[in-house]
């Protein structure tokens, strides 16, 4: 009889064994103060060493939201662009800034802690969520910022403001199984990590951030791609939310609800299934 018929006769189970996926969120669920305390630490270590802190949070995407404003302001023509775009182009910056850094950081929530998955027993998704949830708490200024904008621009302050937070849930969920991807897949071809820039890049030029993809003359089977990529159906979502002059159909929320389930659930299923791999990489 082999040493490891004799282990499993005593009780005994494989170091690093991966465990039943009710059991694991039940376990991911028992260390959420962790998860939360992992997250607020990061955050203001990300922070704490500029003089305006936090305020870098808000300061970056607005700095980036002014260079972009200023070159696609006059680069693109204006039948593409809604009338509002100052507004229009911040709130599609800072969500597409929150998507952006949740795909950043995810990919880096496995092979950045190294050292800690390696000492310590805990669930490895604890990691890719505290991830996303420390870009969560850099979220709430800026949208804080955005409504600001939007009100200074003269954008009515109406009830349809509340579809802010059903639109923000929808693309956090979407952003946590993104996250659950590039931890995974970052860690077994490392290269990926170098290919996130130019994905983002790609996305951020093509996801109507700058543009209206309704007021885009395209051909139809483009027309078709564009209208479901999540990125712009969340940006038409958080916008919706905000601006009076975008509007999102049952369709578009319906999509967005789909795209963040489905992505959650595939996402953190194929994380779970390598759960075993992440102490030994």
């Amino acid at each position: 009889m082999s040493a490891a018929d004799l282990a499993r006769e005593a009780g005994l189970e494989r170091l690093g064994r991966r465990p039943a996926l009710a059991t694991y969120a039940a376990s991911l669920w028992r260390h959420r103060q962790l998860t939360v305390q992992l997250a607020r630490s990061r955050f203001r270590a990300q922070n704490e060493q500029n003089r305006l802190g936090v305020g870098w949070v808000v300061l970056r995407p607005l700095l980036n939201a002014l260079v972009y404003g200023v070159v696609f302001g006059l680069l693109l023509r204006s039948d593409t662009r809604p009338d509002n775009f100052v507004p229009f182009l911040v709130v599609g910056l800072f969500a597409f800034q929150h998507f952006a850094s949740c795909l950043t950081e995810g990919a880096k929530a496995i092979t950045g802690n190294l050292g800690l998955v390696r000492t310590l027993h805990f669930p490895r998704a604890l990691l890719p969520v505290a991830a996303v949830l420390q870009q969560v708490l850099a979220l709430g200024p800026m949208m804080a910022a955005a409504c600001a904008i939007a009100l200074a621009f003269g954008e009515p302050l109406t009830l349809r403001w509340f579809l802010l937070l059903p639109a923000l849930l929808l693309l956090v969920l979407f952003n946590t199984g993104v996250a659950f991807v590039a931890a995974r897949a970052t860690l077994h071809i490392r290269d990926i990590a170098q290919l996130i820039p130019f994905v983002v890049r790609f996305l951020l030029y093509t996801s109507g951030v700058f543009f209206s993809v309704q007021l885009v003359d395209l051909p139809a089977a483009v027309r078709v791609v564009a209208e479901l990529n999540p990125v712009q159906v969340y940006l038409t979502l958080v916008r919706t939310g905000l601006l009076a002059e975008v509007e999102a159909s049952w369709q578009t929320w319906a999509l967005g609800a789909g795209w963040a389930v489905v992505t959650l659930v595939a996402g953190a299923l194929f994380f779970w299934r390598a759960e075993e791999q992440y102490g030994r990489a």
